[in-house]
């Protein structure tokens, strides 16, 4: 099996965890542990051992904060505008390959989901949440598009243009009453609750499951794959996104100016 910097991994009972592990930072995602991420559940679909995948955030606050801003800082000071949006477009794909993964994913939501983990979340199959889960899409309010090609799906039009368009909290009980979650658990019973629906997924006839969730991406009004490559053309020729100094200023002037400082 392979290791990882920032991601645990393990398998039994036919089920992946795949746990994000940067609690220092609540888990925020930097390009290395996106790569990670990415890697293992491709590798996970490619096992015939495996029949659901579960991805979870280290520590009891959060599953991810997000995006790494001090990464992005220093990207932004060092790399030029076509290699930014590169790279932007490299992760935006990562989640697009998650979301069309042949294999079922939960997301286990020990704790708040902000910002690019409320994307990664909201393009998984099934969320199971705490009373301490939060979810917030958050570009709106820093200058940037995201989530339009998954958040519609889970919640439907008018409530995604709701929580795309004023960037706000999404508290446990709302997520739940939205569609958010799935199910709602004590944090006591939230790893028992997840490993349960995921161990039954997992149980059942794999081609089946694979047939069914292949069926179900293509028959939305559009398919997925159509939605994302939408949201890439305009945020790569329309309105390419705030560059992390000015999409973040309240963050830097709290935590410091110096690019070196993670």
């Amino acid at each position: 099996m392979k290791k990882y910097e920032h991601l645990l991994v393990d398998t039994k009972r036919g089920v992946a965890w795949l746990t994000m592990n940067r609690p220092d930072v609540l888990n925020a995602m930097n390009a290395a542990l996106t790569s990670e991420l990415h890697h293992a559940v491709m590798s996970a679909c490619e096992d015939d051992a495996v029949g659901c995948i579960v991805i979870a955030g280290a520590g009891e606050r959060a599953f991810s904060a997000g995006g790494d801003i001090h990464e992005q800082r220093e990207n932004d000071a060092t790399l030029s505008d076509a290699e930014l949006q590169a790279r932007r477009k490299a992760y935006t794909e990562r989640s697009l390959a998650i979301a069309m993964c042949t294999k079922p994913t939960i997301g286990m939501m020990n704790g708040l989901a902000y910002g690019g983990a409320a994307v990664l979340s909201s393009s998984l199959d099934m969320r199971i949440g705490c009373e301490r889960t939060r979810f917030r899409f958050l570009a709106a309010a820093y200058g940037r598009i995201n989530s339009t090609w998954t958040l519609t799906n889970q919640v439907g039009w008018p409530k995604a243009k709701e929580l795309l368009f004023s960037a706000r909290v999404v508290e446990a009980d709302e997520a739940l009453q939205i569609g958010l979650l799935n199910q709602l658990v004590s944090s006591t019973l939230l790893a028992k609750s997840t490993a349960t629906l995921a161990e039954k997924i997992a149980s059942n006839d794999l081609p089946s499951i694979m047939g069914i969730k292949a069926l179900m991406l293509v028959q939305h009004n559009a398919d997925v794959r159509s939605q994302w490559q939408a949201e890439i053309e305009f945020t790569s020729d329309v309105l390419p996104g705030a560059k992390a100094e000015d999409a973040f200023p309240d963050f830097i002037a709290r935590k410091g100016r110096n690019l070196g400082n993670s």
